[in-house]
């Protein structure tokens, strides 16, 4: 059993307006992401199996070319592979579930969070 307490997880600044705080399982990565109004996650895709906890504010996802509003307190499903791009129509914070393990993050191959 590992305990996390948000408050003591390092925030990285991977853009003026993206910066989020992370926790890798064994299995699954939980990302913190806080974005500013006007923020834009680019299109992109990954093999992993995602679900969006918004926390708060409202974001705008385009998922294989379909626009899905998100509010605070809904979450969204994203499936593997699905194109997918986010814009903050306000200040939001979302938790970002992921399974499995975002290697990528790991590595720091995420350069398209990080432009």
């Amino acid at each position: 059993m590992q305990l996390y307490d948000w408050s003591r997880i390092e925030k990285e600044q991977l853009n003026p307006l993206i910066a989020r705080q992370v926790i890798h399982g064994k299995k699954l990565t939980v990302g913190r992401l806080f974005l500013k109004k006007g923020a834009v996650v680019p299109a992109h895709s990954h093999p992993h199996e995602q679900i969006t906890l918004l926390e708060q504010g409202r974001l705008l996802f385009t998922i294989d070319g379909r626009e899905q509003e998100l509010q605070a307190g809904q979450a969204l499903e994203i499936p593997p592979e699905a194109v997918h791009q986010v814009q903050a129509l306000e200040d939001s914070v979302a938790v970002d579930i992921f399974a499995p393990v975002r290697e990528d993050w790991i590595r720091g191959d995420d350069a398209y969070l990080r432009s």
